[in-house]
């Protein structure tokens, strides 16, 4: 893995621990934020 795949994973896990501690209903937007986040990354490691 490359340098900015770690660091991707690494903030993916920090924003994880952050949502588990939040309020629920801060769940739904988080992890929709989350979910657009990684879609996005992944389009750019297909080249879309």
């Amino acid at each position: 893995m490359s340098e900015e795949e770690l660091d991707l994973v690494q903030k993916v896990r920090e924003e994880l621990e952050e949502i588990e501690v939040s309020d629920i209903s801060e769940h739904s937007a988080r992890f929709e934020a989350l979910h657009e986040k990684l879609q996005e990354s992944l389009k750019s490691i297909d080249n879309l």
